[in-house]
């Protein structure tokens, strides 16, 4: 009888204790997120992958093939999708969000959440681009791209975290 109350007494702790264990682990976890986001943010050298175009006009779209924005120290790589109203562009479309420029006015904030604020403009031989990129500490990303001959358009992706190991 009195082995069995130790069995029952034994389970309970251990019952009771493992949602704390997976509860810190999990905390532990999102910790180890925001300091691998705040790393490649504070490198200027990272990648988003984008998933979701969103227009000024019409509905959000899901993208499946692969659209990405890089920044690579002083130059971005831009090769997004363009949906929405053109005002003035070459006559056979042009390239749209598909080039690569130096950046100017770079800045960057974080605050105190872990969230980046990161601004720049770049210019292609087409049009002048105004970037505003959002990054969470979870590693999703908003970009809002305003431009002059077209209208503004808005992404939502992720950062590509690279591998510390490697």
């Amino acid at each position: 009888m009195k082995t069995k109350k130790q069995i029952l007494v034994l389970l309970l702790a251990i019952l009771v204790g493992a949602p704390t264990l997976s509860a810190q682990s999990k905390k532990e976890k999102q910790e180890q997120k925001k300091e691998a986001v705040k790393q490649e943010i504070v490198s200027e050298n990272y990648k988003i992958d984008v998933n979701t175009a969103m227009p000024m006009r019409g509905r959000n779209i899901s993208l499946s093939s692969p659209y990405s924005l890089e920044i690579r120290n002083d130059s971005v790589i831009s090769q997004l999708p363009y949906y929405g109203r053109a005002y003035s562009i070459p006559y056979d479309g042009g390239k749209g969000l598909n080039f690569s420029a130096p950046l100017k006015e770079y800045t960057m904030k974080v605050d105190k959440k872990g969230a980046a604020r990161i601004k720049f403009t770049a210019r292609s031989p087409e049009d002048l681009f105004e970037y505003n990129i959002r990054i969470f500490s979870n590693g999703s990303a908003s970009i809002d791209v305003s431009m002059q001959n077209r209208q503004s358009i808005s992404f939502m992706g992720d950062l590509v975290i690279k591998d510390s190991k490697k």
